[in-house]
């Protein structure tokens, strides 16, 4: 998977043939064939793992932070830094989602809705206790969201700031955008 993380990040999951994987993986084109019956499974694997990621992501920050203001500022903190840490997966998992079969993305679409509605909760939580005012929230979960997605855009190893300095800033920026006063 590491390997076709790479080239799917690379050359693109249509320029990658499954024949490239293997090479890369030091394996055989039939050996990949044991593990993976087709290229399809292999991105399919490789996004549904990173989704699952972010939604126990999500799904610990907000248990684990009662008040609003501390669970926006700590997820955020963590879904920049991982996606500056992890650019070339989160690129692939985030990027791809049209290559994916219909059935896997709907498999991928659902942890996707699942990770939004966290999201989305969070903020009503946080308008409700009067420390976010948002027009619309589901508007402002999914710029929350897209904000930290779109780092894998743009994030190489030589890009200042660092990962967790990274999230602290854009914690700011999203609370600032939230409505939130110090």
């Amino acid at each position: 998977m590491a390997a076709a993380v790479e080239l799917f990040a690379t050359r693109g999951y249509h320029a990658t043939t499954t024949r490239d994987i293997a090479t890369a993986a030091g394996m055989s084109p039939a050996a990949l064939y044991v593990h993976f019956p087709a290229k399809s499974a292999v991105l399919f694997a490789i996004s549904r793992h990173g989704h699952e990621r972010t939604l126990k992501l999500v799904q610990t920050t907000v248990a684990k932070h009662p008040d609003p203001v501390d669970a926006m500022r700590t997820l955020v903190e963590q879904f920049v830094a991982w996606h500056a840490k992890r650019h070339v997966i989160a690129r692939v998992v985030q990027h791809e989602l049209t290559a994916l079969a219909p059935e896997d993305f709907e498999v991928v679409r659902e942890l996707r809705r699942t990770t939004e509605n966290l999201v989305r909760d969070l903020i009503t939580h946080g308008v409700e206790a009067g420390v976010f005012t948002v027009p619309d929230v589901r508007t402002a979960a999914r710029a929350v969201l897209s904000l930290g997605i779109d780092v894998a855009r743009w994030y190489s190893p030589t890009s200042r700031p660092a990962p967790e300095v990274l999230g602290k800033q854009y914690a700011e920026l999203v609370l600032s955008m939230l409505g939130y006063t110090s």
